[in-house]
């Protein structure tokens, strides 16, 4: 019994020598934790406001060569116009790298935002660009006969811009939301794209077949009138065009969107065969278009010298600065006729090649736009890239020719600041689908 109680003795203080060093462990585990709890907290919200993913290293890399050829042919394209009218030859192109800074770091910040968060964007997008564009007729007009601009005073802008990719991102919210009620399908694939668990859980649904069809269609209407009311037929026909891209990736079922084409084609024809009905200065030039002795001093001053640089570039170009079409004859090289310069100094084959790079930039776009990991990505991408693509075809028309001269920019190479912000935030929201694409290549 003695020896029994002799090592209890000395046992126990072993014992509570563990049990209190195992709670000391504990204690100090524990306040471990507590103290890793806040970085946890910090990164757990950062994760869900940004994303950790690589973006498109091809996609960037031929957006920042267009950007900055762009900005090589401003300065030689506007140097003259800028010397005669603001008394300083570098001007134009100082405020347009300025602004296509600004532009790249707002691409880089929209491009680490998860693109979901842009479902929201839509929404107070709608709000604010129709905001705005009513806000803009009710303006004084900013240059005669257009309400197209709203005055800043250190800069312009005109919310037709930010207008184009509302219009993109609505469209992208409501044609996945309502995939079913447009298509007829069940919401399985698009472009190879896996839906993942429904999102609408039943709303969005009593638009379907043709009655979702009348309901986008309203939508790309209004804002189509919006625009043409501020003397802005160039931006009402991309308005439209984008909408029917749109609807088309959307996979709006064929016979409603087959009719809804033909119905815009021959709203088109009957536009074309009757100038009148529009806007003044619209009507003169498709009257000049149509006939091309038609004022050739006034209305077709611009068109005429445009062909005539494009024709004297030849091949390989007079060589970069060697215009001559730029003194004034071309009126503002700079804005809307700057690819006619392009041609007279880089020749047939540098404006192929600036063609091609546009046609890399769109196709991966439309690849970005495939590997998304949801349908809004996928057509959020592919609206916003074939939106360039418009542009582009547009503006080139124009100048060669091919369309009357609606006023349309090109992208990344015409004079507007606000609009070059614009431009590369969007391309920020490509950017940003493509870092959480499914796979890379």
């Amino acid at each position: 019994m003695a020896s029994d109680a002799n090592i209890r003795d000395n046992v126990a203080p072993e014992m509570n020598r563990e049990r209190k060093s195992n709670v000391n462990n504990r204690n100090r585990r524990v306040s471990g934790q507590k103290q890793n709890a806040k970085p946890k907290k910090k990164g757990m919200i950062a994760n869900l406001l940004f994303s950790n993913g690589s973006m498109d290293i091809p996609f960037f890399v031929i957006l920042m060569t267009i950007v900055t050829i762009g900005l090589v042919m401003l300065f030689s394209a506007s140097y003259t116009y800028s010397y005669y009218n603001r008394g300083d030859s570098t001007q134009i192109f100082v405020r347009q790298l300025i602004f296509a800074i600004i532009g790249i770091a707002v691409m880089f910040f929209v491009s680490r935002i998860r693109y979901e968060y842009f479902r929201l964007i839509a929404l107070i997008g709608v709000v604010v660009s129709i905001g705005l564009l009513l806000v803009v007729l009710v303006l004084p007009e900013y240059k005669p006969g257009f309400k197209r601009w709203i005055n800043l005073g250190f800069t312009t802008f005109q919310p037709s811009e930010i207008a184009k990719i509302s219009l993109i991102m609505i469209l992208a919210f409501l044609l996945e939301r309502n995939y079913k009620g447009v298509t007829g399908k069940v919401p399985s694939e698009m472009f190879g794209i896996r839906r993942l668990p429904e999102l609408t859980n039943g709303r969005f649904t009593i638009y379907k077949s043709f009655t979702s069809v009348i309901f986008y269609g309203m939508i790309i209407l209004f804002y189509a009138v919006l625009i043409y009311l501020e003397n802005h037929v160039s931006g009402t026909i991309l308005m439209l065009a984008i909408g029917v891209v749109m609807l088309w990736l959307g996979e709006v079922r064929g016979r409603w969107f087959t009719i809804g084409v033909i119905v815009a084609v021959i709203a088109a024809v009957v536009l074309i065969a009757n100038p009148d009905i529009l806007a003044k200065y619209a009507g003169e030039r498709i009257t000049a278009w149509l006939d091309k002795d038609f004022e050739p001093l006034r209305a077709r001053w611009q068109t005429n010298n445009s062909l005539y640089a494009i024709g004297s570039g030849g091949l390989l170009g007079t060589g970069l600065g060697q215009s001559k079409q730029k003194h004034l004859y071309v009126s503002e090289p700079q804005n809307d006729f700057i690819f006619s310069i392009v041609c007279e100094e880089l020749g047939f084959v540098g404006a192929v090649a600036i063609i091609i790079l546009f046609a890399l930039l769109i196709y991966r776009g439309i690849k970005i736009g495939m590997n998304a990991k949801d349908r809004f990505g996928a057509l959020l991408s592919m609206g916003i890239v074939f939106q360039i693509g418009l542009q582009v075809a547009l503006n080139i028309g124009v100048v060669s020719d091919f369309l009357p001269n609606t006023g349309i920019s090109l992208p990344f190479f015409s004079a507007g600041g606000t609009s070059l912000v614009i431009l590369l935030g969007e391309m920020g929201m490509v950017l940003s689908v493509s870092r959480s694409a499914r796979k890379k290549e």
